[in-house]
């Protein structure tokens, strides 16, 4: 047995001018697993209604906040309601959106970072844990398919013996102060009270966290960490660097920033082992070099029959034949479709195949602001190395 339809999704976020409302709409509907069919997209009614039209939306299910979104979906039959609602607004709506959605039976998926502090998420998790619903988040990096054929490669032991990790993620975007010029988006993200206590350490820094965790199957044991703000009169971060311990003796570099004058989107790793080391470019996706300097640098090529072979998840992950580029959307899209398929065995009454749950959780959420506040903490030490929060 399997679900026979779509799963109802609902948007909180993603009104006009907004970036990642509209990435998580096409990418949920990439697969015709998940339909949009209500949404509360702005805290200004008028421009919730402006993008339900965009949406395509019934308007008589496009509200004005997400208050009403869960009282009048809770209204509605089993056959009507939507199945899960997806939260992408500022970071620090996050928390108390996703806990009043799973306490009114609704599932989540949550955009990054996952809540404001490592308190609200460990509250989190606490209440995704009783309610039992199905919660994911958006770390949209481990849905590539290369990501998934890294992770996979140094789990079957491939690169021997983990040494070394160095990721990075620069960017220039905030080189100059946007915020000062009426960027919407430069606007909350350096600003505390919506951000958080960290900028760029929060925005992707959590990225290359979670990325190197993902790969390594290591958590980070300790860091050492130098955080500078750059652009004058900016209350947040705007660039970090990282010595970092993970488990099993495991040493590594983290570097991000966001004055990275002229840098796009550089999110970028490698992974040095006893017998081969590994490397992957966020822009450059559909492609993993795998290095020996013993030997020529071999090419491994999204698409191609051997990826699957190698890597059942990075097949399950892969649309489009070699030679035809997947990206960014079609990331966000793979998690949706774990998610997606996770949900829907729930609801049809089966458990879900292994290869479905591969998508970040709750527990990756409070690894993420665990990661925050250590690197803020280890900032403002004078000791070498700060233990990571748990």
């Amino acid at each position: 047995m399997s679900l026979n339809r779509k799963l109802r999704m609902a948007l909180i976020g993603g009104g006009p001018g907004a970036f990642i409302g509209d990435v998580h709409s096409k990418a949920a509907r990439m697969d015709g697993k998940i339909e949009l069919v209500a949404g509360a997209f702005s805290r200004d009614p008028a421009k919730s209604r402006a993008a339900g039209r965009l949406y395509l939306v019934d308007p008589q299910r496009v509200y004005g906040s997400y208050e009403e979104l869960i009282e009048k979906e809770k209204e509605l039959s089993e056959e009507e309601r939507v199945d899960f609602v997806t939260i992408t607004t500022p970071n620090h709506l996050h928390f108390p959106i996703a806990k009043a959605c799973l306490k009114a039976g609704f599932h989540v998926m949550c955009e990054k970072p996952m809540t404001l502090t490592a308190k609200e998420a460990k509250a989190l998790r606490a209440v995704v844990r009783r309610s039992g619903l199905v919660f994911g988040l958006m770390h949209n990096y481990t849905g590539y398919p290369m990501v998934k054929l890294a992770r996979d490669i140094i789990r079957q032991g491939d690169l021997g013996e983990l040494r070394k990790v160095v990721v990075q993620y620069p960017q220039g975007w905030l080189t100059d102060p946007q915020e000062k010029s009426g960027s919407k988006q430069a606007g909350w993200r350096t600003d505390p009270a919506r951000s958080g206590a960290a900028g760029a350490i929060g925005d992707i820094g959590t990225h290359a966290e979670n990325l190197s965790e993902y790969l390594t199957g290591l958590k980070i044991t300790e860091l050492c960490a130098d955080i500078s703000t750059f652009v004058k009169g900016r209350r947040l971060d705007d660039d970090g660097n990282c010595l970092v311990h993970f488990e099993k003796g495991v040493k590594g570099l983290l570097h991000v920033s966001q004055i990275a004058n002229g840098e796009e989107n550089g999110l970028a790793i490698w992974i040095y082992g006893s017998t081969k080391g590994l490397e992957w470019h966020q822009e450059n996706p559909n492609y993993l070099s795998i290095k020996d300097y013993k030997g020529p640098v071999h090419i491994w090529r999204r698409g191609n029959p051997y990826i699957g072979e190698k890597s059942a998840a990075a097949g399950r992950a892969s649309r489009l034949p070699f030679g035809h580029p997947e990206g960014f959307i079609e990331a966000f899209a793979n998690v949706y479709v774990n998610f997606a398929d996770t949900l829907g065995a729930r609801l049809a009454g089966e458990n879900a195949d292994p290869l479905m749950l591969d998508f970040p959780t709750v527990d990756d959420g409070l690894r993420g602001m665990l990661f925050i506040e250590t690197v803020l903490d280890s900032a403002r030490r004078k000791t070498k190395w700060t233990k990571m929060h748990s």
